[in-house]
């Protein structure tokens, strides 16, 4: 907690002692008073409560509780500052009043008389003062943890794969000779693929329909780099407005296709996405050799991660011997 003052502070104590110097007025004015208790009493308790409450949140909490965490020394110090102050208050408070010095605490009272008076006087200021300083400090938690949760989703999106440009430039290069014409194609769809990286780079979520177009993009790359090694299916059951998903989540999923799956004895891996109301579900079939093909974007266990940041809803997986199904949560931020 931040015990220095700022602006607000300031206000707050401004606003409580002239509502309290009202109320001690009236009941003055009830007591008839004498007119010097009016200019004794009212100053003398104001800058007893703040000299008290700037000792505790200026000296005694931050050295003591804080730093040092010696919190007998605070409780003796912090009694030994109130006692001095408050007994001073107390004694300007007798003499003002005009009352018999024989009356006047003495020993055990003394002591207590003095607590008692610096108690009454700062008690209520520093209460409020805490608790506006305790709401504070969870505000800036708050702000803190929300911050680092954009940092790590930030992060996460930064994780791009070097090697997927590296392939595709490979893959553009035998084109260019080859079929001039698809390569053109090609160079259109990879820019469009990277245009939009650029644009979301700092995005949380994107909409499910941008998701699925880059999908499409993609989908175009993978179909001229490996020809009918795979087959892919896109079902939307649903209407796809008001829906989101983590940016780039469509592409890692059917990038962690490609790199663990790949075509034998001329077996296509047949790919369906399904589009509900709630979940985007991928299922594809398995094959025994693994694809040493790399490939970009966040990966499946960062995406795994991003989930854990933005929603209460989890990954669900299915592998089976014959098929692996996937489905992620769709997030509907009106709901959220």
């Amino acid at each position: 907690m931040n015990t220095k003052f700022n602006k607000s502070d300031y206000i707050l104590l401004i606003v409580y002692f002239v509502i309290a110097t009202a109320m001690n007025a009236y009941a003055y004015y009830l007591n008839d008073s004498n007119v010097i208790e009016y200019f004794v009493d009212f100053p003398s308790q104001i800058i007893s409560a703040l000299l008290l409450i700037y000792l505790f949140m200026y000296w005694l909490i931050p050295t003591y509780i804080v730093n040092q965490k010696k919190y007998v020394h605070f409780v003796f110090f912090g009694l030994l500052v109130m006692f001095v102050i408050g007994i001073i208050d107390h004694t300007l408070w007798f003499w003002s009043g005009n009352n018999d010095w024989n009356k006047y605490p003495t020993g055990l009272s003394f002591f207590l008389e003095g607590i008692s008076s610096s108690a009454n006087n700062m008690s209520l200021p520093f209460g409020l003062l805490l608790t506006k300083k305790f709401y504070e400090s969870q505000a800036q938690v708050i702000e803190i943890q929300k911050q680092q949760k954009e940092n790590e989703l930030k992060l996460l999106r930064s994780q791009l794969d070097p090697h997927f440009l590296f392939n595709n430039l490979n893959t553009l290069d035998a084109l260019i000779d080859s079929n001039p014409t698809k390569a053109k194609e090609y160079i259109n769809r990879l820019s469009l693929i990277y245009r939009y990286l650029i644009q979301t780079k700092d995005a949380e979520v994107m909409e499910l329909y941008e998701e699925l177009n880059l999908a499409e993009n993609y989908l175009f790359l993978i179909k001229i780099r490996f020809g009918n090694d795979y087959d892919f299916k896109i079902t939307k059951n649903t209407e796809l407005s008001d829906k989101f998903i983590p940016t780039g989540a469509v592409q890692a999923l059917l990038e962690n296709i490609v790199k663990h799956n790949k075509a034998q004895n001329n077996i296509k891996i047949m790919t369906s996405i399904e589009v509900n109301d709630d979940w985007l579900i991928v299922t594809n079939t398995k094959s025994k050799l693994v694809s040493t093909q790399e490939s970009f974007g966040t990966g499946l266990e960062n995406l795994k991660a991003r989930y854990q940041l933005l929603s209460d809803r989890n990954i669900e997986i299915k592998d089976g011997s014959l098929e692996y199904k996937i489905s992620i949560p769709i997030i509907k931020l009106s709901q959220e």
